[in-house]
């Protein structure tokens, strides 16, 4: 799961926006330098990414990728997750609307910024500011997001090759979202990720 995902389930289960969103910049035990909410919503955000690449939707969709792409798919499957998510929003939180709740997370997110790591500070001046988690919906910004993400780090350059993975199979990976996420929302709901 990305951004969107990580978000939206903590919402559903209750958990800390902040923690769920800050737990790819925290290493280790986060106990230490964390309110307890925070930590539990590191901690659920730690389960979820073990929980989806071992579903067998997730697994199945990693096969489809090129040899040269294949190992960066756990990370281009993760974004293009946050684009159905975008993308068939107001059916799946019909009660919420996708700029009310952006609203509500970057509110939440905001409190902890004052003592958060310098490079989730970072993301956030440009996450909410750019309105990434609404253009999520465009596949035109995910491609812009995996050449984004490949220009960084350059070891994971082939997440711009990676893109023709996901035209290819939009379809499939799109019918595999269908029956695994709002599985994951029922689980979020009944406190079970």
């Amino acid at each position: 799961m990305n951004f969107l995902a990580h978000l939206h389930l903590a919402h559903l289960a209750d958990s800390s926006l902040s923690g769920n969103l800050l737990a790819d910049f925290v290493r280790g035990n986060p106990q230490a330098n964390f309110a307890p909410d925070v930590v539990d919503g590191i901690f659920m955000h730690r389960r979820i990414d073990v929980m989806t690449d071992n579903l067998p939707e997730v697994r199945e969709a990693r096969e489809w990728f090129r040899s040269e792409t294949r190992r960066v798919a756990p990370i281009t499957l993760d974004v293009m997750w946050d684009h159905f998510l975008s993308r068939h929003w107001t059916q799946l939180s019909p009660d919420f609307p996708l700029p009310a709740f952006v609203r509500y997370a970057h509110a939440q997110v905001e409190i902890i910024l004052p003592e958060s790591p310098p490079r989730f500070v970072n993301l956030n001046n440009y996450l909410w500011s750019e309105k990434w988690l609404e253009r999520y919906r465009d596949m035109d910004f995910i491609q812009d997001v995996l050449n984004g993400m490949a220009s960084r780090r350059p070891r994971l350059d082939a997440l711009r090759d990676s893109w023709y993975d996901l035209d290819n199979h939009y379809d499939a990976l799109e019918e595999r979202f269908w029956q695994f996420y709002p599985r994951m929302m029922t689980q979020a709901k009944n406190k079970q990720l």
